[in-house]
């Protein structure tokens, strides 16, 4: 891009071509006031809170719109733009109700922040305010339209970010309102509940249930780490306050998500209810009693000495306990592996990052199913069908993407797929473990123009990979050591061990059958490292302290390696 050289209240300023002087003014630490604007979506231009005066030009200009140009010069406050903002603020509180000491927002809002940046003590055009809906149909967070301004933000956010496309103004004027699809409860509606339209709100319209009065900006703490619900591994800013969890925001501009989260990112971690183990757990007497850390690790390190052993690992922990269990069982003389599948290697093509989905002219899903395991990619998916390009989906079943999807054919019509991609210039696939063979066998006409991203069903699958624990089944064994962390383990797992341990979260029916279990940290507790579907190692930070007794799976698997000698 080629520079742009503009003169904003006097500053002369370097900025680039196809930038809005909105964007201009903010790389040079210019504040220009905005609401319906949001740096994650498209320009909108629609609540003039953002006007400047330019040279040349009769009337104001919305700066989140215009083009800079080589030698503008722009005023961001003036008389006239400072009594503009004001005016359309006056507007904006005495068109619903914005009682700001009842609302949760109060505080956080960004209609109230520059209520106060202009002045406003008092409702300057009041009038009686008509009873608007709250739509709490959502078991997540709710609509209340009595605290909307009509930015479109949610809207814009919900077709351009997860490309869902639910939401949507109805009538005109005064009676406009967001609605979900033809007018329906949102809790009625196609919503994916991915929380992006809550994020990006600028007011208390749209309310996160859980984290409502739980604290204002500067009451809370923010926390960066890695998202452990599937593979993706995508960044999180997590609030909490007086040691609670309140929310899960995404960070916009991180990779490999972008700011985007899923349903179970953003709010299943938060609405945990099963019961954790917190003490370690030693079978006595045919019942599983509390016992100190020593007496577990004693019992299970004598087991581990007089046997044979296997240890399975569910991979939704960290890279360090991963090689920690595979070192332990190596050293104990058994055999260790992983209790998910993994996707087959193709033997062609080039790996692809998650972004390139975003990039791609051609896409194919095979094997997979993205909308409901790894959700951001197939929102990704959607974003780019929305762009016109083509996506493929070869299912010998159902599919949730083939509602948007080009062309839907089974796995015996690959090759028509494959012919159909054979102009484009960069195909991406994207596959999982139910990839068939006779798919890879089409697909390899591609050649190195197929970009391939394996989803893998295990949240930490490549991390599992380099500690060398490959997908194994239990086999008959004297001691089955099973890492589970907070992993639910499926019911058709069959342990054929005469002395079971496991190493878990939380208590399950596995769990009721070990001879001793051993309690880890949940994801908010952990420290350390995840390799995510990128292959980029993200780091683990503490949100929370770990209840008293609970120890990091690395160091007690370190101390059950030393007893072993």
């Amino acid at each position: 891009m080629s520079e742009v050289h503009l003169i904003i209240n006097g500053q002369e300023i370097v900025a680039q071509s196809g930038q809005t002087v909105l964007e201009a003014a903010k790389a040079a630490g210019i504040d220009i006031p905005v609401l319906c604007h949001h740096p994650a979506l498209s320009n909108w231009g629609a609540c003039r809170m953002c006007v400047v005066e330019v040279e040349g030009m009769r009337n104001v200009q919305t700066s989140c719109t215009l083009p800079v140009t080589e030698g503008m010069k722009v005023l961001t406050h003036t008389p006239k733009t400072t009594s503009l903002r004001k005016f359309v603020l006056e507007l904006l509180f005495s068109e619903r109700n914005h009682y700001c000491m009842y609302c949760q927002m109060s505080g956080n809002c960004e209609l109230q922040d520059q209520a106060y940046a202009h002045g406003l003590d008092h409702w300057t055009y009041p009038r009686p305010f008509e009873k608007l809906s709250v739509d709490a149909s959502r078991k997540y967070f709710i609509m209340d339209h009595n605290r909307c301004i009509l930015c479109s933000r949610c809207i814009r956010a919900c077709s351009e970010i997860a490309a869902n496309h639910t939401l949507n103004l109805r009538n005109r004027g005064a009676k406009t309102m967001v609605v979900a699809d033809l007018d329906v409860p949102f809790g009625a509606s196609s919503c994916v509940e991915c929380g992006t339209c809550l994020q990006v709100c600028p007011t208390g319209a749209l309310v996160d249930a859980r984290s409502a009065y739980g604290g204002r900006e500067k009451d809370v703490s923010h926390t960066t780490t890695t998202c452990m619900q599937c593979s993706v591994g995508c960044e999180l800013d997590v609030v909490t306050r007086y040691n609670r969890l309140l929310r899960v925001d995404g960070i916009w501009g991180s990779e490999p998500n972008d700011g985007l989260l899923c349903v179970d990112g953003r709010f299943k971690p938060l609405y945990e209810e099963r019961k954790r183990v917190t003490k370690p757990l030693l079978r006595q007497d045919g019942a599983l009693v509390e016992v100190s850390w020593n007496e577990a690790f004693a019992a299970v390190a004598e087991k581990l000495k007089s046997g044979s052993c296997q240890g399975l690992a569910a991979c939704a922990t960290t890279n360090e306990a991963l090689a920690a269990f595979a070192k332990l069982i190596a050293k104990a003389g058994g055999k260790a592996g992983r209790l998910e599948p993994a996707a087959l290697t193709l033997g062609y093509g080039t790996p692809a990052r998650v972004a390139d989905v975003l990039e791609a002219d051609f896409i194919i899903v095979a094997g997979a199913h993205p909308l409901d395991y790894q959700r951001v990619i197939g929102y990704f998916i959607h974003r780019a069908a929305d762009k016109g390009v083509p996506v493929a989906v070869i299912t010998d079943g159902e599919n949730a993407l083939s509602a948007r999807a080009a062309m839907t054919l089974a796995s015996a019509q690959a090759g028509v797929v494959a012919q159909a991609a054979a102009a484009a210039e960069k195909v991406v696939l994207v596959y999982s473990v139910g990839l068939r063979p006779e798919v890879i066998a089409a697909l390899k006409p591609l050649g190195d123009k197929l970009h391939f991203l394996a989803l893998d069903p295990a949240s930490n699958g490549k991390g599992a990979e380099a500690a060398g624990l490959a997908p194994l089944a239990p086999t008959k064994t004297d001691v089955a050591y099973i890492m589970l962390g907070e992993q639910a383990p499926e019911e058709t797992l069959q342990l054929k061990a005469g002395f079971k341990v496991v190493q878990a979260a939380y208590f399950s029916p596995l769990a009721e059958q070990a001879d001793v279990v051993l309690p880890t940290p949940i994801w908010s507790e952990r420290t350390g490292h995840i390799t995510n579907l990128d292959g980029v190692i993200k780091p683990l930070n503490v949100v929370l302290p770990a209840p008293a007794g609970v120890r990091d799976e690395a160091e007690v698997l370190g101390q059950l390696l030393a007893l072993l000698g």
